[in-house]
Order: C-alpha cells, then sequence, then structure tokens
C-alpha cells in the first residue's frame, strides 16, 4: 500500500488479529471427575456402614472400577474432542455413580434380586460405546445423512415389543433367554436424529409457507406435503400409547417432536397445537385403555387403597418415602424405600434418593440435571449448521423430558410412567442409550466451541 507523501515505498498492513480460541479446560474436567467418583464411594461406604457397621469389602473395586471406566472416557475426549463441554462428562459420571450406589442400597434389602453388578456391567457396555462415538464420530453432519434410515430404524424399534407377552401391563421390553432389552431407549436417540434432519431441511416451509388459520396471524398451516410427517408423528405416538401402554415413551417423542419444532421455526403457535394434540391423545386413551385408566386413577386418588383397607399402593408409598426423608435426608441406607415393591430400582429409584438425601439432596440431583441439560442447549445454540443445533436441542430435551416425566409420576404430579430415570434406575438400555446421548453432546459441543473464532453464531 502506498501512502501520500511516500511516492514509490510500499508499507505492509497490519496482520490481522488472530482469532480468538476458547480455552480447552480438561484439566477442569479431570479434577471434576475425580471429585465424582471420591464423592460416589463416599455414599458406597456410607451405605455399608448404615446397613452393616463396616466398610463394604467390594469399596475399593469399586472405586478402581468407576474411577478407569472415567479415566478412559476422559482420555478419549482429552484426544478426540479437547473443546467439549467439561461439564458433560463429570455429571454423567456422578449421576451413574450415585444411581449404582443407590441400586446397591436397595440390594442389601432384596438379596434374592442383586441388580447392582448387571447395572455396573451395563455401565461398562455404556461408556465403551460412550468412547467408540467419540472415537469414530469426527463429525456430528454425517448423522444427517441417515435421516430417513433413523426413522425406518426407530420405527421397527418401537413396534418390536408388541410381538412379546407385557410386563407388568406394558409392552415396551424384549425377553428372551433371561435375558432383557427395551429397544425404545434406542429409538429415541434414531428419532432424535430424523426430527433434527427433517426440520433442518423444512424448516423454512413450516415457518413462513402455508395459509393462515382464521384470525390466528402467528400461525399458518403448511402444505400437505410438509404437514403430513407432522400429524403421522402425532398418529404413532397415540398407536404406540394403545398398543404397548406406555403413556411415558409416547409423550417422550410426540414433546421431542413439539420442542424441536419450535425452535426450527420460532413459532409458538405450534406449542399450543402440539400440547392440544398430545393433550387429546392422552385423553383418549387414558379413558378406553383399562392400563393406562388405572394409572390415571391412582393418581387422582393415591391413597384410594388405603381407605378401602388393601394397604398402600406404590404411589403412596413413594410419596410417603419423600414426605419421611424431609429436608436432610435420613442418610444413605437408613429409609424404607424398599416397601414400594419390585419397581423400587428402576420407576421409584428417585424415592429412594428423597428419602435418604432429603429435599436438599434431591435438589443437588435436579440441579445436575439442569446442568446437562443446559450444556446441551448451550452447545447447540453455538453451532452454526440447522442440524446440529436441532440436534443437541433434541439430545438434551430427550433428558430433560424424561426427569419430568419420571419425577412427576413418582412424586404425584402428573400419572405414573414405565420409564427410567436416566443413569440412575436400573435398567441397561437406558444407561446404554445414555451413555450414547452424552457422546454425541460432547462431540456436538467440541465442533461449536472448537470453531469459534470470536463471532457469534447466527
Amino acid at each position: 500500500m502506498t501512502l501520500p507523501g511516500m511516492s514509490g515505498t510500499a508499507v505492509a498492513a497490519d496482520p490481522a488479529p488472530p482469532a480468538e480460541r476458547l480455552p480447552r479446560r480438561r484439566g477442569i474436567e479431570l479434577a471434576l471427575i475425580v471429585l465424582a467418583v471420591l464423592l460416589c464411594v463416599y455414599g458406597y461406604c456410607a451405605v455399608g456402614l448404615a446397613r452393616n457397621g463396616t466398610v463394604p469389602p467390594g469399596a475399593a473395586g469399586y472405586g478402581a472400577g468407576l474411577g478407569v471406566l472415567a479415566l478412559v472416557a476422559h482420555v478419549a475426549v482429552r484426544l478426540r474432542a479437547p473443546y467439549a463441554d467439561p461439564l458433560l462428562l463429570p455429571i454423567a459420571v456422578l449421576l451413574n455413580g450415585l444411581g449404582l450406589v443407590l441400586i446397591y442400597r436397595l440390594d442389601l434389602q432384596t438379596p434374592d434380586d442383586q441388580a447392582a453388578p448387571i447395572q455396573l456391567v451395563w455401565s461398562t457396555l455404556g461408556v465403551a460405546l460412550f468412547i467408540v462415538v467419540v472415537l469414530c464420530l469426527r463429525d456430528h453432519r454425517v448423522l444427517q445423512r441417515y435421516t430417513y434410515v433413523s426413522v425406518v430404524g426407530a420405527l421397527a424399534l418401537l413396534v418390536l415389543p408388541i410381538l412379546f407377552p407385557a410386563v407388568n401391563g406394558a409392552r415396551i421390553w424384549i425377553r428372551i433367554a433371561g435375558f432383557s432389552i427395551q429397544p425404545g431407549e434406542f429409538a429415541k436417540v434414531l428419532l432424535a436424529v430424523f426430527f433434527a434432519g427433517y426440520l433442518a431441511a423444512n424448516r423454512n416451509a413450516l415457518a413462513y409457507s402455508g395459509r393462515q388459520i382464521w384470525r390466528f396471524r402467528r400461525l399458518q398451516l403448511p402444505t400437505g406435503r410438509v404437514l403430513g410427517p407432522i400429524v403421522a408423528i402425532w398418529l404413532l405416538s397415540v398407536l404406540v400409547l394403545v398398543l404397548e401402554r406406555d403413556l411415558g415413551t409416547s409423550l417422550l417423542f410426540f414433546g421431542l417432536f413439539v420442542i424441536l419444532l419450535y425452535v426450527a421455526t420460532g413459532r409458538t403457535g405450534w406449542i399450543a397445537v402440539g400440547l392440544l394434540l398430545a393433550c387429546a391423545g392422552a385423553l383418549a386413551v387414558g379413558r378406553l385403555e383399562p392400563h393406562v385408566h388405572s394409572r390415571v386413577e391412582d393418581w387422582m386418588d393415591p391413597f384410594a387403597s388405603i381407605a378401602a383397607g388393601q394397604g398402600p399402593n406404590q404411589l403412596a408409598q413413594s410419596l410417603f418415602a419423600f414426605a419421611a426423608g424431609g429436608i436432610l435426608g435420613t442418610g444413605l441406607g437408613l429409609g424404607h424405600s424398599v416397601l414400594i415393591g419390585f419397581a423400587a430400582k428402576s420407576d421409584f429409584i428417585l424415592a429412594t434418593a428423597g428419602e435418604e438425601l432429603g429435599l436438599a439432596g434431591l435438589a443437588a440431583v435436579f440441579l445436575l440435571y439442569a446442568l446437562f441439560v443446559v450444556s446441551g442447549y448451550r452447545a447447540g445454540l453455538a453451532l452454526r449448521d440447522p442440524f446440529g443445533r436441532l440436534l443437541a436441542v433434541g439430545l438434551a430435551s430427550i433428558v430433560a423430558l424424561q426427569v419430568f416425566v419420571i419425577a412427576g409420576g413418582v412424586t404425584g404430579l402428573i400419572p405414573l410412567t414405565g420409564m427410567a430415570m436416566p443413569f440412575l434406575a436400573q435398567g441397561g438400555s437406558s444407561v446404554v442409550t445414555n451413555w450414547i446421548i452424552v457422546a454425541l453432546l460432547i462431540r456436538i459441543s467440541d465442533c461449536a466451541r472448537g470453531q469459534y473464532d470470536g463471532t457469534p453464531a447466527p
């Protein structure tokens, strides 16, 4: 560049400032993982001291096993996702470890039904798949190529349990030779991929095209080609609810679609439409399907069985457990939530946490879930590609919806469902799926933070 008065003299322009890079914070992640493992080992020892007066003989092995799994997962993140959110993995480790402690605590009073060793095996498998996803999935946008393959696979997994006998009134499990699996857990991730891919491709048509509905200016009805899948999803959710008697799964994936529809279009009218359709389907099935109807009746009057002289049902026992916990809880190993019955380690695991950790401990658990969900939302908002943004929001919303539906059911806020509390409850399919969700969110957050150059995402 030549300046006036300096003929023939070239002056080099100032170099552009270097792009701003965010800190990796892997050291913070490692410190939080160590703290999470120590808290879980402390809880394991506290249960043994409360029940038997001695430290459990397997405490060292439990701590070493959990620590090794967490450390290997951390190394995988450090190598392949150095810019990932440092909260996601430690929160998953802490919740998974706490779940093992609570299941072990209940195992001590149910010697004929030992679930903690099996849950540890499933947790190991979940961490292994977590490592595979983090190491092998270089770019989350590759998943967009499999949008329609994902929905076909999800539908197959949802329909498959219909061919098998019902368990506890619901057809959501496949049991073969003593081995059980819940296909609907894996279908959730596939549905999130499909919803994200479909809405990313059709978000403009959903937001700006179509006819205005009467006097509602903010709500436009899209064309039949675009609206068809929305109606199909609603009908499918009702069909699953009718055939499998599973209120939780139906609410989950329909709620997931409504959330992503709102995120993709920014139109609040879709939330109203989604809620109306969900309420209409739930009301119809709740009146016509006996199993769902009985759960609705228990929700409306959880103490009716006591008044009838039949003793407390599971929901009533759960409410008693929460009441007995008070503010600070009875202490690990000193509660009576085992009286809830066969679902104490699965559907009602939160009642054990509420009784023995109290309101303070339960609030801490909910805070961990909230931080996990917020981290997923934050990763999605930082991305520049619509598919990744919707996928991150969808995966985080799966966890948020599960926590709301399960916590609402065991506390009497909504009717009971057959879903598993993420990471805490007994359930191999659930814990494996949750670790896959963590891996995908870590991959997405690494992409979001690693490509940050100082300018906000559009």
